[in-house]
């Protein structure tokens, strides 16, 4: 990637709207953007920047359009560089036209991200921040946008930065002592030094801790609904997604196969699995289905159970019961849905949790609605930590982070074992040496090339 190139892309989604918006960016931005648009009273380049001119967008000499241009000057934009906003009517044809313009003006095409990623190197954000831009654009409730916006503001970079401080400040104390062990120039005996590293220790537990609730609102939770057939999973499913999305009929055995979808119960993002039926059944196609809804279980971490309360266990849901026994000895988290509420009962929520280990078990009616916002009660209560501030605390997000701090906080504890041990400065040192290095790519400082590409090749083009 080459930042002495002029890039350009569409930055809104192609097709018919009141408006698109093309951007570009790099050192010819304006020269560019120059030949093709241009504003009543002076020559692009010479807009004031952030000034919303009026103009024409030229093909071939010929008006083909009119629109507003924004220019930005570097290094008081997004990305760092000069820049230029585009607005011209939300036609795919026009669109395209004015893109094919920039393109034979001098400009090429930018890659996936390749905005957000120059932000990036030319440090106007950090890696944690062009993530929480991704974040945001894949937000499917107002919990994951919340967090979003927090992280693009830094709450979480700055949380790390401390922390990262304090442990630079303790690494310089350390080696002053080991350079200059008769001295006396470190103000940080082995005791004060514990507490501190204690004291860090216990803010990336607390990161750490975090990250189930991160996941939970942003990227989601694996959810496989199961049952015996006719329990009322598909409208379960429906209910959950608020469509008709999977067949409901009173025939056995409907789903044959899996349906995947994402779904959104209180502040946390499901990713739904519908499963056929589990029976005993001679049917080699439901057999097969069967199978695939009890490997969709094993891969899920939560289970929604489902069994018909209108009328009382039999030997499908023994089945169901015994395989709940072996996916909670798994660590799966397990609710207990008795659905069909609104018909007479002939099944208690203690007829089902007495023969199986359940997190939570509740009566429900996929027909009518009743007990969903109780479901969506407890699933929060088993993901969601009511103590975070969803718009102030920082909270990890994703794998990469998690691992970050997951390695940042086993140097610490090493460190902490090599100073209760009574080992020399040296090794505490190296430890928490390796510390930094973790922590440092949470926020893009120690990084390799390859976790970058992989981060912004997820973005569209024209971010």
């Amino acid at each position: 990637m080459f930042f002495d190139d002029t890039i350009a892309a569409i930055s809104t989604p192609i097709g018919k709207a009141a408006i698109s918006v093309i951007r570009i960016s790099g050192p010819d931005a304006a020269a560019v953007a120059g030949q093709v648009f241009k504003p009543l009273k002076c020559p692009l380049e010479n807009l004031p920047p952030r000034y919303a001119a009026y103009g024409k967008f030229y093909a071939g000499g010929k008006i083909i359009d009119d629109g507003i241009a924004v220019l930005y000057r570097a290094p008081s934009s997004f990305t760092g560089q000069d820049m230029v906003e585009l607005s011209c009517h939300g036609g795919m044809l026009v669109t395209q036209c004015i893109l094919e313009q920039l393109l034979l003006a001098g400009a090429r095409l930018a890659e996936p991200g390749e905005f957000t990623r120059r932000a990036y190197c030319l440090g106007k954000l950090d890696l944690s921040q062009a993530e929480a831009i991704a974040l945001t654009l894949e937000a499917k409730n107002r919990a994951a946008l919340a967090v979003g916006a927090a992280q693009r503001e830094g709450i979480l970079s700055g949380k790390i930065k401390d922390i990262f401080d304090e442990i630079t400040d303790i690494v310089a104390s350390v080696y002053v002592y080991f350079d200059f062990p008769d001295e006396d120039l470190s103000d940080v005996g082995p005791d004060e030094l514990k507490s501190r590293l204690l004291d860090i220790s216990d803010k990336l537990h607390a990161l750490l801790a975090s990250y189930t609730t991160g996941r939970a609102v942003t990227e989601g939770i694996p959810t496989t609904i199961c049952g015996k057939p006719n329990s009322g999973k598909s409208s379960l499913l429906n209910r959950l997604l608020g469509t008709e999305r999977a067949i409901v009929t009173d025939i056995a055995g409907t789903t044959r196969d899996t349906i995947e979808e994402t779904a959104v119960v209180g502040n946390v993002t499901l990713r739904l699995c519908d499963t056929a039926g589990i029976r005993e059944t001679d049917d080699a196609v439901e057999k097969i289905g069967i199978s695939r809804a009890i490997s969709a279980a094993q891969s899920a971490e939560l289970i929604l159970a489902v069994f018909d309360g209108s009328v009382p266990l039999d030997g499908d849901d023994e089945k169901i019961l015994t395989l709940v026994s072996e996916w909670s000895a798994a660590g799966k988290k397990i609710i207990a849905v008795i659905n069909k509420a609104d018909l007479p009962q002939k099944l208690t929520e203690g007829d089902v949790t007495s023969r199986a280990d359940f997190d939570a078990a509740l009566r429900v009616s996929a027909a009518l609605g009743d007990g969903f916002d109780k479901l969506a009660d407890i699933i929060s209560s088993l993901y969601i930590d009511g103590s975070l501030d969803f718009g102030s605390d920082a909270i990890l997000t994703g794998a990469r982070q998690y691992s970050a701090v997951e390695g940042a906080l086993h140097r610490i504890e090493s460190a902490i074992a090599a100073l209760e041990e009574g080992m020399t400065a040296d090794i505490v040192g190296l430890d928490l040496e390796e510390a930094l290095k973790k922590l440092g790519e949470l926020d893009g400082r120690s990084v390799s090339e390859e976790v970058v590409d992989s981060i912004f090749r997820n973005f569209c083009v024209g971010k």
